[in-house]
């Protein structure tokens, strides 16, 4: 491949850096349009997607990435992941959790879901009882008990969030 150099003024090659960012980059840009200045039919390809990540290279002393390795294994994460999770916490205040943890929430969802569906369906009964002037203590026992299990799974969800919180957090 040959380097072509150009002089521009500056305004007008800090406008097209702007440009040309948001299509791939310079070199990208001045290839498309050196290749549709010669062709007038070269069909000019749609331009990549801005980028919506950064990529972060760091050096690490082997201690710090033997460090590094143990933190993150038991998480079930790559070493790259767990300095991202750590990252988001520290930037953002938002929790990261390890495949084993995604899982266990995933679990957690499932039976809130088929708790509010429960309790859905004790609703419609109770409306029908209402209605048709029966007894409801048998509904209403079943209610405090979902509502029971309810609490517990809240709680739970509650305490995995501020315990993922704090693994994150840095000491100072």
């Amino acid at each position: 491949m040959i380097t072509i150099s150009v002089r521009v003024p500056e305004d007008l090659a800090a406008r097209f850096t702007h440009t040309a960012k948001l299509t791939g980059g310079r070199s990208a840009m001045l290839r498309r349009l050196m290749a549709s200045a010669v062709d007038p039919t070269f069909a000019v390809a749609p331009a990549p997607r801005p980028r919506t990540n950064a990529r972060v290279s760091i050096r690490l002393t082997a201690r710090e990435a033997a460090r590094l390795e143990a933190e993150a294994r038991p998480m079930g994460l790559r070493n790259a992941a767990w300095i991202a999770a750590l990252v988001r916490r520290r930037l953002l205040d938002e929790p990261s959790f390890g495949p084993v943890e995604t899982q266990l929430l995933i679990g957690v969802r499932a039976e809130l879901r088929r708790i509010g569906v429960n309790v859905n369906q004790i609703a419609r009964a109770l409306n029908t009882a209402v209605l048709e002037g029966r007894v409801l203590d048998t509904e209403l026992t079943s209610i405090e008990a979902f509502r029971r299990e309810l609490r517990e799974h809240v709680a739970a969800l509650g305490e995995a969030f501020a315990g993922n919180l704090t693994y994150w957090d840095v000491e100072p």
